[in-house]
């Protein structure tokens, strides 16, 4: 039996960092998160890290895809929070976003991680961004190091 498992190492790969401006007192968290985790875990160089900022989640899908076709990124991170409101308008926001990075990821055989927190409270979101429940700007990180590694192997 063959094993194929990618390690957290990405010392000389390049990662775009898509961030949502939107509930920004939260995104900024998972910004940091993710930047952090990069360079400590995965021993990624400043330079080798752009960061995209973009009005929102919705923003995001169509981002990655540029970002994609550009050739230049071995991984991309998504990073943002949308929060339920008392309209339909989360649901259209964050399944818009979550498919669209799908399309991406599987057009461009390219790890694009999903760090779009989605929760229904403010509470809720800031326990996701780094208090009690994680951070999901790390996890969505390592996920990226982790695929970039796996898929080099494949």
């Amino acid at each position: 039996m063959q094993v194929i498992e990618g390690g957290i190492n990405a010392a000389g790969k390049k990662f775009a960092i898509i961030v949502s401006r939107f509930n920004h007192f939260v995104v900024e968290s998972l910004l940091d998160g993710a930047v952090q985790t990069l360079k400590h875990y995965g021993e990624v160089a400043d330079d080798d890290i752009t960061v995209v900022r973009v009005p929102g989640a919705y923003e995001i899908p169509v981002t990655a895809k540029r970002l994609a076709q550009s050739g230049k990124y071995d991984a991309i991170i998504a990073v943002g929070a949308v929060i339920r409101g008392g309209t339909p308008h989360f649901e259209f926001v964050a399944g818009e976003c979550n498919s669209g990075l799908g399309r991406v990821a599987t057009e461009f055989g390219l790890p694009v991680a999903f760090g779009v927190i989605t929760t229904d409270s403010l509470e809720q979101a800031i326990e996701r961004s780094g208090s009690k429940a994680g951070n999901k700007g790390s996890e969505a990180a390592l996920s990226a190091l982790e695929m970039v590694n796996v898929l080099d192997k494949i």
